[in-house]
């Protein structure tokens, strides 16, 4: 039971580096202190390679094997990073999850949309194969579809991009999980589309009291719909707060409010 008087996650002076063949190691998290509260939604901003995804992925302890981890990632009081394997997966999925950029990539080309969100469940809720089937088609309309049962029983290559990733929603949520880090999930989808996302991802945090960490380098999507905003420049979160919009500190936010108003600009 999460202790509503402390943070959902605390990260306290992470730091991860990555080991390569010539025996480098490049630091791609430097230092970093972050803090999440639970049903809040926080952003996350910063150019391609400024650490964003890499900080997503060691909060999930998806880091590849030769990236290096160290400091504190407390998660409800508990320490992420001195988890044992059996220990994570109680927590991966069930309270934490993650929707990444590209749906292609997490999901089974070979497996029906509503079997992969059903395979979900089967790992960490005790629900016989009828109440499974009522659940994801709950999910289906919960991110909007109109004919579940025709998702469901879709392959993905059958599925628009838009729809993949509303799929991809259903089994980040299925689980109602007390935390989801969307890692750039409309990257890959045009305005119109991503705006739906946005709306749909608010709209699932505030009913469900869901803490949400939305990685993006697009500064002008958060407006209005975080409610905290950190900006990470070469592995550091440089600035933080609610005043980045209207009044930018470091010199990195404001030359990326400027690009941000001048692509607005170049598009109306």
């Amino acid at each position: 039971m999460e202790d509503m008087s402390l943070p959902l996650v605390q990260i306290i002076g992470l730091n991860v580096q990555y080991v390569t063949s010539a025996g480098h190691a490049p630091i791609a998290v430097n230092d970093v202190d972050l803090c999440i509260n639970a049903a809040e939604i926080v952003g996350l901003i910063g150019e391609s390679g400024s650490g964003k995804s890499t900080l997503a992925s060691a909060i999930m302890r998806l880091l590849p094997h030769t990236a290096k981890a160290v400091g504190k990632i407390l998660f409800d009081g508990s320490d992420l990073l001195s988890m044992r394997e059996h220990e994570l997966l109680k927590v991966r999925g069930r309270r934490m999850s993650m929707i990444p950029q590209d749906p292609a990539v997490c999901l089974n080309p070979v497996l029906r949309a509503g079997t992969q969100i059903s395979e979900v469940l089967r790992a960490h809720w005790r629900l016989n194969r009828k109440e499974r089937k009522q659940r994801v088609l709950e999910l289906l309309v919960e991110v909007g579809f109109g004919d579940p049962e025709a998702i469901a029983s879709a392959y993905p290559h059958q599925l628009s991009g838009g729809q993949r990733q509303r799929v991809v929603i259903a089994q980040a949520i299925a689980c109602q999980p007390d935390l989801v880090i969307a890692d750039e999930p409309t990257s890959k989808l045009d305005s119109p589309l991503q705006a739906q996302i946005l709306t749909l991802m608010s709209a699932i945090a505030r009913r469900h009291s869901t803490a949400l960490l939305w990685i993006t380098h697009d500064p002008a999507s958060l407006a209005g719909f975080a409610d905290r905003v950190a900006v990470m420049y070469r592995g550091q979160i440089v600035e933080e707060g609610n005043s980045i919009f209207t009044r930018p500190a470091h010199a990195y936010t404001k030359k990326l409010m400027e690009s941000a108003a001048e692509f607005a600009l170049a598009l109306s």
